[in-house]
Order: C-alpha cells, then structure tokens, then sequence
C-alpha cells in the first residue's frame, strides 16, 4: 500500500481530512475536479479508507480510527461526501461506502450506538437526507444505497427517512417532537423512493426498491404505526405506481412485499384495513390472470389474506360471492405445476373450501344488507 503514501512519508490524519475537504468544498460548486485535484482526493479518501479498516498485512490503529471519526464530524467531510460523491472516480466512490459503513459501525469504548450515527441524528439529519438523494443519480445510487442499509439497523434512521418533511426554515424536524399521528405530507423523502424506483435506471430502481424494503420491514412497530397513520395515501400510491407497475422485476417484488407486509403480525391493523377494500380484492384478482406465473404466485399470497378473513366486510363479501362460480372454476387448476410445493398445495386447497363455503349469488344472506 506504499502508492498511498508518496515519498514514503505519511501525512498525520488531520491533513489528509483538511485536504480532502478542501477539494470536496471546491468540487462542491463545480461539476468536476481537474485531473490532477480529483486524483488526490482519490489518494487521500483511499487513505482514509486504509485508517479505518486496515489491511491484511496492516492491523488498525485504535487511536487513529477515534481520531479520525472524530474529524469527520468536526470537519463536516460526511456531508461533503454525500452530496458531491456523485462527482468523484468509481473507486473513490467505493473507497466513500467504506469510509462510511465503517464510520457508521464505529462505537467508542462504553458507548451503546456508534459514534458517528448519533452525532448524525442529534446534529446534522441532513447527511442521511443527502444519502437518500444519491438515488438522484446513476453513479451514487449503490454506494449510497450501500451505507442506508448499513444505517438502517438502527431504527432512529428509520425514523428520520419516514418522518422527513420540507421545514419554513429548512432545517431537519426534530424527531423527539415529531406527532406520529398526524399524516406525512407526502413531500417528505421517503416519498421519493417511488419516484426512485418506478423512474429510474435498472440498477437504480432495484437499489432503491432494496433500501425502500429495509425501511418498512426492519423496524415493526415503528413501521406499523407510520402505514396505520398514513394508510391512505401510502397505499394508493403503492397499489398505483408499484403493484400496477409496467416493470416485471418491480411489480414482482413489490406484490411480494406487499404480501409479507399484511402476513406480519405487527401490521394486524394494516391488513385488516387492507383486506376491507373492495378495490384492493379486485386488483389482487387481476394478478392471479396475469399471464407470468410468478406474478400469479406473489399474487396469490396476497389474495389468500382477503378470503381467509373471517371479518370480511360487506363489499368484499359480495365480490367473492359474485366471482365464486368463476373462482371455483379457475382455481383448481391455478398454477398445477406448482405439485411440489406442498403448502401452496395446501393453501390453495383451503381457499377453495373457504369459497365454497360462501352463500351463493343473490341469495338471502346477501340480500339483505342495506349497503347493497
């Protein structure tokens, strides 16, 4: 590793910081460095990376990894990093993920969380906010998806992403005073990883769709009482722009993880919301006649929630009930090929007694509701 330090003489930590943000802060009202400025700030981030996790042949030391997270926070470099990492070399975007995973997972002598990470939610929220914007871009989006992922094990990270909003101000929202029973504006930035992943590239959207995932399945309660507060609008937007999405790989695990979200006890509330609309049953049919097989699959997962429901509300009630013949029909051959998997099997086999059991069209247990 002698290439990354020049003449054999190494440069203390706090010039290689210093250095580095300087360029970052001239690159920040520029498109790029010239030649010879941005291949330093390489050298000085490989550096960095080098302090932090070592090699095989060189163990780490202690005392310059507390001295360097420290200088990281006092210089500002994280922020820098997230909002021009677009800008800088393919390795040196590399080199920036691994300078913050390890930062991010860094914890001093006795403390409970890492270092960097609580300095980022009580101090500057802004560098998780700009992380999330690498999805702006093509060249950032996986080093930056890379470390949220890293972030998101912690669910105070969460927190911030789904409680984000445009401030008068522009300053971060607290999260200590956040009311999570009012509703999201639908402007925060966890609003945009829709955009993100229905617009983007396909490396893009599948990053961003991964991140979107960790969000809403690391932290259940946390999780569940954001979608019971924001059910509406969070729904309709999913079922618009991810279920009906024109792109396979999208509407394929968005229906997956639509399905792992109302099967998950933490969001009881969620599903039976869900599982009440009328709306929602004829969407998740039109997914069992799709004509790709796992699209029926994931599909099938979702509407086997709606019929096993004891509580079905009327209007769904009335739409199985004015599908059964048809349903009886087309589900005993529903996906046959599907032999080995003995609980699809199975559970298939149950809905068909289920419908079965549900009163016939026009008949007096549906005539007489008055919603009719």
């Amino acid at each position: 590793m002698a290439f990354l330090f020049p003449r054999n003489k190494q440069k203390t930590t706090v010039e290689i910081v210093r250095s580095a943000k300087e360029s970052l802060q001239k690159l920040s009202s520029v498109e790029q460095l010239p030649s010879a400025q941005d291949e330093a700030l390489s050298q000085k981030l490989a550096q960095m990376k080098l302090i932090l996790q070592g090699t095989q042949e060189t163990e780490v030391s202690p005392e310059q990894v507390f001295q360097l997270i420290n200088l990281l926070l006092s210089e500002d470099l994280l922020y820098l990093l997230a909002t021009n990492i677009h800008k800088i070399p393919f390795e040196a975007r590399k080199d920036t993920q691994a300078i913050f995973s390890n930062a991010f997972r860094y914890k001093s002598s006795g403390q409970a969380e890492p270092t960097a990470l609580h300095y980022v939610l009580t101090h500057r929220p802004q560098i998780i906010t700009a992380l999330c914007h690498g999805y702006d871009r093509r060249e950032s989006a996986m080093p930056c998806g890379g470390v949220l992922r890293e972030a998101l094990k912690y669910d105070a990270i969460a927190a911030l992403i789904l409680y984000d909003e445009p401030t008068p101000d522009g300053q971060p929202r607290n999260l200590a005073e956040v009311d999570t029973t009012a509703p999201a504006s639908g402007k925060g930035v966890f609003w945009l990883f829709f955009d993100w992943i229905v617009k983007s590239s396909f490396e893009v959207c599948a990053d961003a769709f991964s991140t979107f995932r960790e969000i809403l399945t690391k932290h259940k309660a946390l999780v569940a009482t954001y979608l019971e507060t924001n059910f509406t609008e969070f729904f309709t937007l999913y079922n618009r722009a991810l279920i009906q999405s024109d792109n396979y790989v999208t509407k394929r695990q968005s229906i997956k993880l639509l399905g792992e979200l109302l099967l998950d006890r933490a969001n009881y509330s969620v599903m039976t919301a869900y599982v009440d609309s009328a709306e929602h049953l004829k969407l998740c049919m039109k997914l069992l006649l799709d004509d790709r097989r796992m699209i029926n699959y994931e599909g099938f997962h979702v509407f086997k929630v709606f019929v096993a429901n004891p509580n079905k509300s009327y209007a769904v009630q009335r739409m199985l009930v004015n599908n059964r013949e048809r349903l009886l029909r087309f589900l005993p051959g529903f996906l046959n090929d599907r032999t080995d998997d003995d609980q699809f099997m199975d559970e298939r086999s149950f809905l068909i007694r289920q419908i079965e059991l549900l009163p016939q069209a026009n008949s007096e247990a549906m005539a007489g509701n008055p919603d009719s």
